[in-house]
């Protein structure tokens, strides 16, 4: 049971640690993006603080849900069973895929935006500056890529972990 625990505490930890390098970069490309399109939570312009902040809480539970599959992926039933540490490698690849995807996705934004094939949407249109409008999209993308290619690639994750199980 402890190793189980380990292995959602580890997804959880490595979710998190992704959403806060991830918003780095973003609260900086369009702080609108957490300002506007976010509540306002922490009542700070700093997008040091607000991507520390949002980093942990739009992350938390996406690496919950992962942790609660990968560790019944790696240690359910009767085949040989994987460690936490077992599951570094296929964690950071994920990441690393995510972080490709996002930086692919969130530049195809901002270029789409750029050249007026993509739009925000006309409810975050009304409070942004046209300056900041292709920016936002590029975060938006970046968002969305992240999220999408983590939770196809954790599904990927979990039925190549479970596979290696059977096959040591």
């Amino acid at each position: 049971m402890l190793e189980y625990l380990k292995i959602v505490l580890l997804c959880v930890t490595s979710a998190v640690c992704y959403g806060i390098v991830h918003d780095q970069f973003t609260a900086r490309i369009c702080i609108e993006y957490f300002t506007v399109f976010h509540p306002p939570v922490f009542g700070t312009q700093s997008p040091t603080l607000l991507a520390i902040g949002w980093g942990v809480i739009a992350t938390w539970w996406v690496g919950a849900f992962l942790g609660i599959a990968l560790a019944v992926a790696a240690r359910a039933g009767s085949r040989p069973k994987l460690t936490a540490v077992a599951l570094l490698r296929p964690i950071v690849k994920l990441l690393l895929a995510m972080a490709a995807f996002a930086t692919l996705l969130g530049f195809l934004g901002f270029v789409l935006a750029e050249n007026k094939i993509a739009f925000p949407p006309n409810w975050v249109v009304d409070s942004l500056p046209a300056s900041a409008q292709s920016r936002f999209m590029a975060d938006r993308w970046a968002h969305n890529a992240s999220y999408r290619s983590g939770f196809l690639g954790g599904i990927v994750v979990c039925a190549l972990v479970f596979r290696k199980r059977s096959h040591p």
